[in-house]
């Protein structure tokens, strides 16, 4: 049985892993309705406490050829943008400010990540904006109800216990990562799972040990 009918999926365009899951979509099914949020990532880890991929040398390293790796497995096309990471603010704002739509959200994720387009500097955003079809997009960004959009977005995703992106947010349930698309779509069609002795048990298993 399907549980649900909308699911929310939180991204960042900071992460080459939210690119790779947005371009195998059509593997959701066609019922499905998803509602992009857009989310700072930065704002996420520093409620965790805890520091991204790419503020660690070796996970950096690794992060870097694991999603090269991933992007020529499943036949994506995956150019880096010259620095990473880098401050994505402006471009999460330009996708609200355009509509927020799949299909803008889309446009933006590959002209950074497909062409391997920077947006963090005043030139690399606006030509973002011009791609994107949107030469008042500079000033868009600026607009309070935008910024408050943003914001709340991110605290909402905070608020459901996000940690990272990419995140489907179902009914309460997350499913974070790139690598975790199977067991999303494994969850879309059969909800007991979830609910499964096993499932259940991992759920309320005791923590064993705690760092100082």
């Amino acid at each position: 049985m399907n549980i649900a009918d909308h699911v929310e999926w939180c991204f960042d365009f900071v992460s080459p892993f939210a690119y790779l899951q947005l371009e195998q979509f059509e593997r959701l099914p066609a019922s499905l309705v998803v509602e992009p949020r857009p989310v700072v990532l930065g704002a996420l880890l520093a409620h965790c406490g805890q520091k991204g991929p790419a503020e660690i040398a070796a996970k950096r390293r690794f992060t870097y050829r694991h999603a090269l790796f991933r992007a020529q497995k499943l036949g994506i096309a995956l150019h880096m943008p010259p620095a990473h990471p880098f401050n994505s603010i402006q471009a999460l704002r330009l996708s609200i400010a355009m509509g927020g739509s799949l299909d803008v959200v889309r446009r933006i994720f590959r002209h950074i990540w497909r062409d391997g387009q920077e947006v963090a500097s005043p030139q690399g955003f606006a030509t973002l904006c011009e791609a994107m079809g949107c030469p008042d997009g500079v000033a868009a960004v600026q607009a309070p109800e935008v910024k408050d959009t943003l914001r709340r977005f991110t605290d909402s995703a905070i608020a459901a216990g996000v940690f990272g992106v990419p995140t489907f947010v179902l009914e309460g349930e997350l499913f974070w990562g790139e690598d975790a698309t199977e067991l999303f779509l494994h969850c879309l069609g059969d909800a007991g799972w979830l609910s499964s002795a096993e499932v259940l048990r991992l759920d309320t298993l005791p923590v064993g040990v705690r760092r100082g």
